[in-house]
Parts: structure tokens; sequence; C-alpha cells
């Protein structure tokens, strides 16, 4: 068996696979859209062999390729007798729904060129009856807006142990460079004792063990923490029941080299043992 999963998106125009791509795209599936089946696979031979680090892929499969209804069950079946793990993603609405949704955006329907959009949906749900017939999952879409369509996909295709959907980067910096331009928080911890300051501790970074405890030694150090913990635990599921799929926070010191790094590298140990997808990042440690 191949240790490759492959997840095809397909379904009726409108009804959200767009959405689902980018919901797979923030659980680290990688992504393509519109992929001719012809090529599928090619590009799978290419990302067994060639990225190892790729173990999940997910692509969106539709009748914008004409070719598409008349080829896809013989490749899909020739992957699955080379042990590809495919999986097929139905996404469908009512008819109603989907014209409403195309008269809202007014793009032209792609099965509906010469014919007006409801006879383009009722060409393409003709078209596409078999395929949802061998879908692993079918999802209605007709009542979910797109965060509630994102919930459901993510929650379908994280299983129980698997990282929450909610990304979180945390990134130390230097007041003195600015700003991160794409902060969602930034925190000022530029009133906790400076390491700069002691001469044994100002030419090492926040790394080092002794710049670390010098920084969580103070009372303000540790009434800080205890209370930056508490908030992250009131937000984060406030942030994930709004739909958010990363969250960037910033924490910031005159230099980016001690305080900022020896508080960032404390956030993202907390985020990390709650099995969040954590990445930490100090932008100005080497600048100072």
């Amino acid at each position: 068996m191949k240790k490759l999963r492959v997840v095809i998106i397909t379904g009726l125009s409108g009804s959200g696979k767009s959405t689902a791509l980018r919901a797979l795209e923030d659980i680290g599936f990688f992504c393509v859209d519109n992929l001719p089946v012809v090529l599928l696979p090619r590009f799978l031979e290419i990302r067994s062999h060639d990225v190892q680090d790729i173990s999940k892929v997910a692509m969106v499969m539709d009748l914008r390729e004409k070719s598409f209804p008349q080829k896809y069950e013989k490749i899909f079946a020739r992957l699955k007798e080379k042990g590809y793990r495919i999986e097929i993603l139905f996404l469908d609405a009512t008819d109603e729904s989907l014209l409403h949704r195309f008269s809202e955006t007014r793009r032209v329907h792609p099965s509906s060129i010469k014919g007006s959009i409801m006879e383009g949906i009722i060409l393409e749900r003709e078209k596409l009856s078999p395929l949802k017939q061998m879908a692993d999952k079918v999802i209605d879409t007709t009542s979910c807006n797109v965060h509630q369509l994102k919930d459901a996909i993510q929650r379908y295709f994280l299983s129980s142990s698997a990282a929450r959907r909610l990304v979180i980067h945390v990134t130390s910096f230097g007041y003195r460079y600015g700003l991160p331009a794409d902060a969602d928080l930034v925190l000022d911890v530029r009133f906790l004792p400076n390491p700069h300051f002691v001469e044994e501790l100002k030419h090492y970074d926040g790394h080092n063990p002794d710049v670390c405890n010098y920084v969580l030694g103070s009372e303000e150090s540790k009434v800080f923490i205890q209370k930056l913990f508490k908030l992250m635990t009131f937000l984060i599921p406030l942030y994930e029941k709004e739909g958010k799929s990363r969250l960037n926070i910033a924490l910031g010191c005159t230099g980016g080299r001690h305080r900022s790094v020896v508080m960032a590298n404390q956030l993202g140990a907390y985020f990390s043992d709650k099995k969040y997808l954590t990445t930490i990042v100090h932008r100005d440690i080497n600048k100072s």
C-alpha cells in the first residue's frame, strides 16, 4: 500500500470545491486545482518518489476538463490496484441553491455556455451521477456557509489524534526593526529584565540557558507567563469557533535577541504541548 494519501475533490459547480481545497491545504495537504485526470498517475509517481516529505495530496477535478467523465473511472481503478489510497470527496447542493449562487456571482456555468444556468446544472448533475455513487464522502453544502463547510471537511479528514486545525505561528522581533506585518496579536515584553545590560549575558541570545534563566527568573516574568497562558486558553477556542485557520502571534523586545526570544520559545512550547501545529520564528535574533 502506498503511503501517499490522495483526496479527489469533485462535485457540482458552485458547491464549494475551492473552499474544500483551501480547507485541506490548511491542515497540511499539498493541493492542486484542475489537474487533468490523465496526468494524475504521473503526478503521483513524482510525488511518491521525489518528494518524501509530502504524505497527503488533494486536488480538484471536475467538468472543466471535458474528457474527465470518460476517463476518471479507469484511471482511479488502475491507481488503486497499484496501492494508492484514493479518496473521493463529492460536494453537492440543491439545484435552487446552486442557481442562487451563480446568480449572485454572475459567473458563467461551465456546462451552460449556450444555455441557461439551470440547464447547465441539470446536465452537470447527470454527467457526475456515477462519480457521486462511487464517492467515499458526499457533503451537501446547501445550508453551509464557508466556515461551516471548512469545519466539516477538516473534521472529517483529521483523525482524532491529529493536530487541531488552527495553525499557530509565534514570532519574536525587535521593535527597532518594526512590527511584523502579518501579526494578529502583538505582545510587548520590554518590561521584563533585559540581559543586554548584564555583561556576561549580553553577547548571547535567548536560546542560551543562562539568558533564559535570567529572564524567566524574575517575578514579572512568572506572572506574565501565567496570565499569557490563561489569555491563550480563553482566546484560541474562540478563534477556532470563528473558523480562523492561522494565528500569528508576535512578541517584541527592543532588539529581538533576548527577552522576546525567550518568551516566544515559552509560548511555542505551550502550544506544542496542547497539540497545536506550531511554528516559531525569531525574525531579528541575528541583527543586534
